[in-house]
C-alpha cells in the first residue's frame, strides 16, 4: 500500500533520483559542446554561420577592383569563407559590360574535410545559371588515391560543368619529385574517373618552382594565381586557361571579398572545355 506521504505530495516519486539524472545528462552535453568547439573547426564554422545569417547583402556598383579589360569572360571562386551566398545576386550583377559567368567552388581538402558550403554553393549557383566547377585543395603529403576517392564522392560533376580542379600550393615537406609525382598521380585518377582533362591550380611562383617546363605538366589546363599586375605572364610563354588576377572584389550576394578570375577565351571556348 503507498504511503500516505507519497499519496498527497506535489513532487514526483523518485524526483532527487530524476533530477540527479538530469544534471549529470546536461553536464555531458555541455562538455560535449566544449569539446567539440575546441576540436572541430567544421563544428565551430556551422554554429557561427547559424547565427551569422545575413539578414541583408551589401550592394556594390562597382566590382571595386581593376578588371582585366582585354577579356570578355569573368568569374570568381569561393569557399566556405565567403559564408551563405546569394547566387542570384552574383548573376544579376553586371558593371558595364562586365558580368560573372562562372565559379569555382571548393568541394574538398585532403581525406577528411568536406568545405561545409559545397553542396548549397553548387546547387544554387547551377540553378542561377553560372558555369560552376569544383576543386580540391591537395596536401602532397597524404596518399594521393586516398584524396581523390574524398573528391570524386563529393563533387558530382555533370554535363556542362567545368573540369575537376586540383589546387595545389604548399609542398607541406615533400621535395619536387614528390610533389610532381603525388600530383600527377591525382591528376591521372581524376582524368580517368570524369573522363576530360582535369585543371591545375597554382600560383605563379609555384608553378616556376615545381611544374615549368616539366612536359608531364604541359598537357594539362592550368589555372594561375598571379595578383594585382596588369597581365599574366608565363614563362616560356605557358599557355593558361585562367588567371586569378584579384583576392579582394566585391560581388553583390557576397558579404566577404572574394577571388576573381578571367578566362582565356571566349564563352563558346569555355563551354567547349566544359563537360
Amino acid at each position: 500500500m503507498a504511503n500516505w506521504q507519497d499519496k498527497f505530495s506535489i513532487v514526483p516519486k523518485n524526483y532527487a533520483y530524476t533530477r540527479g539524472q538530469g544534471r549529470k545528462v546536461g553536464a555531458i552535453a555541455v562538455l560535449i559542446f566544449i569539446l567539440a568547439m575546441l576540436l572541430s573547426e567544421e563544428f565551430r564554422y556551422n554554429l557561427y554561420t547559424f547565427f551569422d545569417y545575413p539578414l541583408h547583402y551589401k550592394e556594390y556598383k562597382e566590382f571595386g577592383i581593376r578588371i582585366p579589360g582585354q577579356y570578355e569572360v569573368h568569374g570568381i571562386d569561393v569557399s566556405r569563407w565567403q559564408s551563405k551566398v546569394d547566387w542570384e545576386r552574383v548573376k544579376k550583377m553586371k558593371v558595364g559590360d562586365k558580368r560573372i559567368q562562372f565559379v569555382f567552388i571548393k568541394a574538398t581538402e585532403g581525406t577528411w574535410l568536406t568545405d561545409p558550403q559545397f553542396n548549397r554553393n553548387f546547387k544554387n549557383a547551377r540553378k542561377a545559371g553560372l558555369i560552376v566547377g569544383a576543386y580540391h585543395y591537395f596536401l602532397p603529403d597524404i596518399n594521393a588515391k586516398d584524396q581523390a576517392t574524398k573528391f570524386v564522392s563529393t563533387a558530382r560533376l555533370g554535363k556542362g560543368d567545368l573540369p575537376p580542379v586540383i589546387d595545389v600550393e604548399e609542398t607541406r615537406g615533400m621535395n619536387k619529385t614528390q610533389v610532381r609525382r603525388y600530383t600527377k598521380e591525382f591528376l591521372n585518377i581524376m582524368e580517368k574517373h570524369y573522363k576530360t582533362r582535369p585543371i591545375l591550380y597554382t600560383n605563379l611562383d609555384f608553378y616556376k618552382r615545381y611544374f615549368a617546363g616539366e612536359p608531364e605538366f604541359e598537357q594539362y589546363r592550368l589555372w594561375i594565381a598571379h595578383y594585382h599586375v596588369a597581365e599574366l605572364n608565363m614563362p616560356e610563354d605557358q599557355n593558361w586557361h585562367f588567371w586569378q588576377h584579384s583576392d579582394r572584389g566585391n560581388v553583390n550576394g557576397i558579404n566577404e571579398r572574394v577571388d576573381f578570375n578571367v578566362f582565356n577565351g571566349d564563352s563558346i571556348a569555355l563551354r567547349k572545355i566544359c563537360l
